[in-house]
């Protein structure tokens, strides 16, 4: 077959470890091949970050936002640990943080449902699409430790230069820990305008849940806004899309959920979507199956795994060991890239081959040849477990019969 030939590049934004081989083995078997693949490419592996002070990263989101759509490989976030293995100039912060928060988009995370993987969850007969605000709270946070004796305020200087106070604790016969955190209006209004839009896109309905009865200021702005947005421009909408914007508590939210069939999109602030989409992406099998896209407000996307970039089997990969590491949620993102750079350049047929390489994945799962991740979960009576080069030679043997 001639190569399907593309008009605008994707961004392409390599990653670390595990994940960075396979990212080039699924461009050198399953797209290469069929595809004039036309990207521009960051390199955001941890030793490139630390060379160019982190400045690639912003590079990458720049290009995501000229070009509309970017792939992304799983990144290392470092730790003390990594910060000695890798011998760092100082702890980088997660790229994907930075990422969001150049972008100021919505996370939205849904599981990849394959027959033989039962959820762990019964009544989960429907995927859960996880929307997680992508701007700041605990990932744009200012800490430090504090000192027995010492006492902690919350101080907002107004741009007149007058001064609000607020305690937050004394210290008094232990040294302890505090945090700042913060958001914006702005940042808020667009989360919700991105979760309602998605709802409306993908006809389902939408959940949102917050602790406001704690956090009286916080949390109560997102509820706030998001009930004004949604009063004011999408209430019609849903009505006549047949879709409904419910607002709970988070902890009524957990429990509503693992009670439901799913079939929805439940939006959670950053860190709540950070622990949940993890939580939901293992009760339906592995963080190996979870798509995520971060979508922006101005409609520029950019595609990656969920999970992270497999430390363990890369240590087995570089001592010569056979790993059988799981790379659907990566074919996925490359999946979901490609498809939205056919939908906004109208090439039909380069959308029509991802969704071709989505059902090969999926029915070699479903023929019972898979990851060892997967095949302990597996229901399927006839399985198989293969190496991580072989389930991707595997998909290319059914790709090649449709394309």
């Amino acid at each position: 077959m001639a190569k399907i030939q593309m008009k605008t590049p994707l961004v392409e934004m390599d990653g670390d470890e595990m994940t960075r081989v396979i990212w080039k083995m699924i461009k050198d078997k399953l797209l290469l091949p069929y595809i004039d693949l036309k990207t521009e490419y960051y390199d955001l592996g941890l030793v490139k970050r630390n060379e160019t002070n982190d400045q690639i990263t912003i590079d990458s989101a720049n290009a995501t936002k000229k070009y509309g759509v970017a792939v992304k490989c799983a990144t290392i976030t470092p730790n003390a640990q990594r910060m000695t293995e890798y011998n760092l100039k100082e702890m980088w912060k997660s790229p994907n943080g930075t990422i969001r928060a150049i972008l100021d988009g919505t996370v939205f995370r849904a599981p990849i449902i394959v027959k033989g993987i039962n959820s762990l969850i019964p009544t989960w007969t429907k995927p859960i699409t996880i929307a997680r605000h992508a701007y700041g709270d605990v990932y744009k946070n200012s800490e430090m430790k504090v000192k027995d004796g010492s006492k902690a305020e919350l101080i907002v200087t107004d741009k007149d230069g007058n001064e609000t106070r607020q305690l937050i604790h004394e210290f008094k016969g232990s040294d302890g820990i505090i945090q700042g955190l913060h958001n914006i209006n702005g940042s808020i209004a667009s989360f919700a305008r991105s979760c309602f839009n998605f709802a409306l896109d993908t006809k389902q309905d939408i959940w949102f849940a917050t602790k406001d009865t704690i956090s009286k200021q916080y949390d109560h702005t997102f509820k706030d806004i998001f009930a004004d947005i949604f009063e004011t421009e999408y209430k019609t909408k849903f009505a006549e899309a047949g879709i409904e914007y419910f607002y709970t508590l988070i902890d009524d939210a957990v429990a509503r959920v693992v009670r439901s069939e799913g079939g929805y999109i439940w939006a959670c602030k950053n860190y709540d979507g950070d622990v949940m989409s993890d939580m939901v992406a293992t009760a339906f099998g592995s963080l190996g199956m979870m798509t995520s896209v971060l979508v922006s407000p101005s409609g520029v996307y950019e595609y990656e795994a969920a999970h992270g970039t497999v430390t363990r089997h890369y240590y087995k990969h570089l001592k010569g060991e056979e790993t059988s590491t799981n790379s659907v949620a990566t074919i996925f993102a490359w999946t979901g890239a490609l498809k939205k750079r056919g939908e906004l350049d109208a090439i039909p047929e380069l959308t029509e081959f991802a969704k071709k390489l989505e059902a090969a994945t999926i029915k070699t799962i479903e023929d019972g040849v898979m990851t060892g991740d997967l095949y302990v979960l597996s229901s399927l009576e006839n399985k198989r477990k293969v190496n991580t080069e072989q389930f991707l030679d595997e998909i290319n043997l059914r790709l090649k019969e449709t394309v």
